[in-house]
């Protein structure tokens, strides 16, 4: 009798223990433990707004965060980053999650960023959003994403904000699979992007070579090569990414494409300074950096 109570205890607890792991992946979408801290007075101001999307067949969202002092320079155009998220993420990720308000606070304080109009798509596909599955960031049977992304969400920029229509100052990155979709819907639109860059990012995919950056860079033209400008991290313990990554980053270097890597410490996970959210909170303040350099560099050079 003693030895079945405690057998349906044990059948109790891990019950509950199964339906807390569910709520809190499949629910909160597996929340880091120990966030990055925000900062309240950044003085920057994030909303979302909606538009058609022909390719996707419905209305889209996608975030918006405004340089300092946008609303007094009405004739001042500025450069442009579209920040793709990863998987199980949306258009308020790299606010909610990331803290890229404050990145983007210090960069500009620093003046190691030109101030800029930042995009947050919301990248997902029909399917919806998932810890199960990572966005299919290309046109495929889930949805046209990269034309939403690559060619429909950059009209809408340029009709709607005052900003610099030459492609030298656009920048399009992402974290994790937000990384594989930058490079893949990137390297079609370089008409749109000229400046790419990857957090813990794949570069190929099994959808085939026609959506791994890996085999898509390899068949542009050499005069697309030498405008590109690519910024790659991957986390130490992301050990698939990280291997991915460098793969990419010898291309990159045979084909005398402009490129900087860095292997850091930390990668995915769901707490830690170097984990998680913490990471790519750490390193957009290098990715934006480097896109800060070729923003200044273009301007010299107009």
């Amino acid at each position: 009798m003693k030895l079945s109570k405690v057998l349906v205890g044990i059948a109790g607890t891990l019950t509950i223990l199964t339906a807390i792991g569910y709520w809190y992946v499949f629910i909160l979408g597996a929340p880091q433990l120990d966030p990055p801290q925000k900062q309240t007075n950044t003085g920057l101001k994030f909303q979302l707004e909606a538009f058609y999307s022909q390719a996707m067949g419905t209305q889209r969202l996608y975030g918006v965060i405004f340089p300092p002092g946008y609303d007094k320079n009405s004739q001042k155009p500025y450069p442009v980053i579209f920040l793709l998220h990863g998987g199980h993420d949306d258009a308020r990720a790299y606010v909610d999650k990331y803290a890229v308000l404050n990145v983007l606070h210090e960069l500009y304080k620093s003046y190691k960023l030109p101030p800029s109009i930042v995009i947050t798509p919301d990248g997902n596909d029909k399917r919806g959003s998932s810890p199960l599955f990572d966005p299919d960031y290309y046109d495929g049977p889930n949805g046209k994403l990269g034309t939403l992304i690559g060619s429909e969400l950059v009209q809408v920029v340029k009709s709607r904000y005052h900003i610099l229509k030459n492609p030298k100052f656009w920048a399009l990155g992402g974290l994790s699979s937000g990384g594989w979709g930058a490079f893949n819907i990137g390297l079609r639109y370089l008409q749109n992007f000229k400046i790419l860059f990857s957090h813990s990012g794949y570069f190929t995919d099994n959808s085939g070579p026609q959506n791994s950056p890996q085999y898509i860079v390899q068949q542009l033209p050499i005069q697309e090569r030498k405008q590109l400008r690519i910024y790659l991290d991957a986390g130490e313990g992301d050990s698939n990414l990280l291997a991915s990554t460098k793969a990419f980053h010898k291309t990159l270097n045979k084909l005398g494409i402009e490129n900087v890597f860095y292997a850091f410490p930390g990668g995915h996970g769901l707490s830690g300074p170097d984990i998680g959210w913490n990471y790519f909170h750490k390193h957009l303040k290098d990715s934006l950096s480097y896109v800060g350099i070729q923003f200044k560099k273009a301007m010299l050079s107009k």
